[in-house]
């Protein structure tokens, strides 16, 4: 029944799909209009800088941990840490990673709705029908919510639907390459319009006396949460992995993937919001700080685009929200998957039953959220900023204290012959052991005192 059951959770064909896989779930709305926003509000490259030098010596090792804990136990995050864990400990770790991830998706799920539903807002706006433009882009609007986020729910469903080769590898394989190729194009088109240069420059001229722990911490989250860390995520795609393949090497690739489309979505959406600014559409508050994600994407860009006009300014709006669509369902795809292959493992449940199980109870917290749209900054603190370092924190401690991280560079040597004495390993246990939890713990209850207060 064992064998059974591990086979049917399935592999990566190939090692571009697991990348591809991997890079899709840390790359998602947070960041097209989440990086770019922290961007432009501390300093520029100043953040940047500090941004990549986080995803690299905290994120990068983390990514490691929980991809190697994955293979190893070749379960779901529950099932992983009882596997390792006899005494029952570890599986509440897990169990908060399955958590924070339903939880996160039911409100994401609102948010992807949202840019499906700007889509038509759009298409309504340029056709000068004001009334039902107004209509689909009313974020408190319940029951268009409600509909918009049942939608984006039966795309993922049914992309899970298809298992782990033929449903999520597969789709990825198609989103990520036409999610950067319009990326790239859209940035190129941005930075022809007048008024982009000041925000290329705001962008990458580095004003380091804004560096500050503020600034530090703010980078640390923001690469936490870009690179999925701490919901599990990795550790269910990790499960996945064949034997012969290099997790560090994987682990890196997937990280430069993510800060590479971080850095582009920065070149689009900052040049983007001067654009604008230039063409008299106001991007900075009365206190003078830039405006929020939320009301710079579906506010001040569609704005822009109507100002473009016509047919092609209706094709750059178009492609911007088709944009934002697919990064949110590479991401959701990974969220929905940490819970279903639970349910897959612990209760021997076929995947298209568990898929449905799962996608409706997630369903019906998103419903609830598409109409009281005030949960969402509710459930980003508590699962988001909270949950995640959290997650991330018990993993390290875990992973050095309980199963040890000899017995993870023995998983590691496993297509990473030698790992044991290579330099870059044995820097991975230091920072695993010593500087990822000081740092992230920092981070968590930094974040809670900023909550409370």
């Amino acid at each position: 029944m064992a064998t059974t059951q591990t086979s049917g959770r399935g592999t990566w064909n190939s090692k571009l799909g697991f990348i591809l896989a991997a890079a899709g779930s840390a790359v998602g709305l947070g960041n097209i209009w989440g990086y770019p926003t922290q961007v432009a509000d501390n300093g520029g490259a100043a953040f940047i800088l500090v941004y990549l030098i986080c995803c690299l010596l905290i994120g990068l090792p983390v990514m490691i941990a929980e991809l190697t804990i994955g293979r190893h136990t070749r379960k779901n995050p529950v099932g992983a840490f009882k596997k390792l864990d006899k005494s029952g400990f570890g599986a509440i770790i897990g169990y908060w990673g399955v958590l924070c991830g339903v939880m996160i998706l039911s409100f994401y799920l609102v948010v992807s709705g949202w840019t499906l539903a700007y889509v038509f807002e759009q298409i309504s706006s340029f056709a000068g029908n004001t009334g039902l433009a107004e209509f689909f882009g009313d974020l408190t609007n319940g029951p268009k919510n409600a509909v918009f986020t049942v939608v984006f729910m039966l795309f993922t469903v049914g992309i899970i639907n298809g298992g782990v080769s033929n449903g999520i590898e597969r789709a990825t394989k198609v989103l990520m390459p036409f999610l950067l190729l319009m990326l790239v194009l859209m940035a190129g088109y941005v930075m022809t319009l007048e008024g982009s240069a000041e925000g290329v420059r705001r962008y990458l001229l580095p004003d380091f006396s804004l560096i500050s722990i503020d600034l530090t911490l703010s980078a640390l989250g923001q690469a936490f949460f870009s690179l999925s860390l701490g919901m599990g995520a990795l550790i269910t795609y990790g499960s996945y992995l064949k034997k012969n393949q290099n997790i560090v090497e994987s682990a890196a690739l997937v990280t430069v993937v993510d800060i590479f489309i971080a850095l582009i979505a920065g070149l689009l959406i900052i040049p983007a919001m001067y654009v604008a600014l230039n063409q008299g559409i106001q991007i900075f508050g009365e206190d003078g700080s830039l405006l929020s994600s939320a009301t710079l994407v579906f506010t001040v860009l569609p704005q822009l685009f109507e100002n473009i006009g016509g047919g092609f300014g209706l094709f750059i709006s178009l492609s911007f929200f088709l944009l934002l669509g697919l990064a949110a369902l590479t991401s959701a795809i990974s969220l929905l998957e940490v819970p279903v292959a639970y349910v897959i493992d612990e209760h021997n449940i076929s995947r298209k039953k568990a898929s449905l199980i799962v996608g409706g109870v997630v369903l019906f917290f998103g419903i609830i959220i598409s109409f009281d749209i005030g949960l969402i900054d509710i459930f980003v603190a508590i699962f988001n900023e909270i949950g995640l370092p959290l997650g991330g924190l018990m993993t390290c401690l875990f992973l050095t204290w309980i199963w040890k991280t000899g017995n993870a560079i023995s998983e590691i040597e496993s297509g990473f012959p030698g790992a044991a004495n290579s330099g870059l390993v044995k820097t991975w246990s230091f920072f695993i052991s010593y500087v990822c939890p000081v740092l992230i713990g920092i981070v968590f209850v930094t974040t809670v005192l900023n909550i409370i207060r």
